[in-house]
């Protein structure tokens, strides 16, 4: 069963929880149709250590909707503005899949405010047959026709039908908002070449995470834009897909901590 956290929000509208404490604080940013509590095994294992702050997506949760046109660069804008309202930075960032696709953003546009950026199963210039499909989705669900069980099978093995992870994410896109993920959906389908040239520019520490059976956050995409970062390091989770931080959260926290740990060049 869903327990759903006490909220918090910013003057704009962005839900958001703010627990733990530490001398730096991280921010987590979750996917399309998710929310917040879908950063769970993180929220409890980071906090220990760090204060974290996980939003709400517009139109995900208990945020606001977006109100722009739906655009990576408006949810971007959103993140940024976010941030000013919480009165942090720079921080340490970690986004999942949409999640990762602002990270980018953010890091490309207003690098000052990043300490260090995570992207979980992030999506990297894909192919054109890649793109045609993930288009004609998002016209689909902006129509206001979409199957909410449609996901789960790109994202979950068949092994992973009867677990946790699986009824938890369920129940997510089973209550998500149409407006807020339509709008979602349409920006994450066309952003993944929008701010994709900015890593060879990035100087803070940069992680990409993904899983080996994600068949759209791909284990190349990660090891591409590793290669590109000036700091970057690519970890490949064998035996997952694209819901690995809840499939395989010990792997995923581990990285995490990790990464927390690289050097920041100010601090060098």
């Amino acid at each position: 069963m869903l327990t759903t956290l006490q909220r918090s929000k910013t003057p704009s509208g962005t839900a958001f929880i703010d627990s733990g404490q530490g001398r730096e604080t991280i921010v987590l940013i979750h996917g399309v149709g998710m929310r917040l509590e879908a950063w769970g095994p993180q929220l409890d294992r980071l906090a220990r250590q760090w204060r974290v702050i996980a939003l709400d997506l517009p139109g995900h949760g208990s945020s606001a909707l977006l109100g722009k046109p739906p655009r990576l660069s408006s949810f971007v804008e959103w993140l940024d503005r976010t941030l000013d309202e919480l009165g942090i930075g720079p921080v340490n960032i970690a986004g999942h899949s949409m999640g990762a696709l602002i990270a980018t953003g953010i890091v490309a546009t207003a690098p000052e405010k990043v300490r260090r950026i995570a992207l979980l199963n992030g999506v990297h210039r894909r192919t054109p047959a890649a793109r045609q499909a993930v288009e004609a989705r998002a016209d689909e669900i902006f129509s206001g026709s979409f199957d909410r069980e449609a996901p789960l099978k790109r994202w979950f093995s068949a092994e992973e039908s009867e677990s946790k992870a699986y009824d938890l994410v369920h129940s997510f896109l089973r209550t998500v908002d149409p407006q807020g993920y339509a709008a979602a959906y349409k920006a994450f389908a066309t952003g993944d070449s929008v701010y994709s040239a900015c890593w060879p520019h990035v100087k803070c520490p940069a992680l990409f995470l993904t899983g080996d059976g994600d068949m759209n956050s791909t284990a190349a995409m990660a090891q591409e834009m590793a290669a590109a970062a000036p700091r970057g390091r690519a970890v490949v989770i064998e035996g997952h897909r694209h819901m690995v931080n809840l499939t395989a959260p010990e792997k995923v926290n581990e990285a995490l901590l990790e990464w927390l740990s690289w050097e920041v060049e100010n601090d060098v």
